[in-house]
């Protein structure tokens, strides 16, 4: 896989049967780049920093249980293709996992529009969260998704800042509900770097 790459193509897609073969191997492989990309922030909030090794395994994933065939393949590029950095930004799925179905509606419509209240802080720059324009994520009623897709923007020296291990990297959620903050660790962070052309 390449992990520098910006964009999964057809050409980048493996036959089912084929990629069936390889399953276990490639889950593995992902998984251990995955557990470097993962930052939690607060009691219930996880971002899952997403690269093209990541989408490119969600991608497969969803062609081999799915069943699609090629008809299926245009939505899955369609969808994963815009969680893929493009050289100057981050991208993350956030999470909030809350097993329990009561606390997680109850704690989900207390996190109205809470999409709009992230932003990662390097150094003395702010960088506002920016959700992916795919789907509402707050509905009318105020109750908000578990998941949530977020683009992190930035300039050349934001980008330059967050690769000085010098400079503090701190993820905030800032909701009058769920105001949590986490440094980003130094392996995460080291991974995350990679993003970057």
């Amino acid at each position: 896989m390449t992990r520098a790459a910006h964009e999964i193509t057809r050409a980048d897609l493996m036959a089912m049967d084929d990629y069936g073969a390889i399953r276990k191997e490639k889950r593995a492989e992902v998984s251990a780049i995955k557990q470097n990309r993962r930052v939690g922030v607060g009691p219930f909030a996880t971002f899952y920093f997403e690269n093209y090794d990541t989408m490119w395994i969600q991608i497969h994933e969803m062609l081999f249980i799915e069943k699609g065939g090629e008809a299926q393949i245009d939505d899955e590029l369609t969808a994963y293709n815009p969680l893929i950095p493009k050289g100057k930004e981050l991208v993350a799925t956030l999470m909030f996992e809350i097993p329990n179905p009561e606390m997680r509606d109850r704690e989900l419509r207390r996190l109205t529009d809470v999409e709009h209240k992230v932003a990662l802080k390097i150094g003395d720059a702010v960088v506002p969260a920016v959700p992916e324009g795919d789907v509402e994520r707050t509905k009318a009623d105020g109750k908000t998704s578990s998941v949530h897709f977020l683009k992190f923007p930035m300039t050349e020296d934001q980008i330059a800042a967050f690769c000085d291990d010098a400079q503090p990297a701190v993820l905030q959620i800032d909701h009058a509900n769920y105001g949590h903050m986490a440094t980003i660790p130094a392996a995460a962070r080291a991974a995350l770097q990679t993003d970057f052309d």
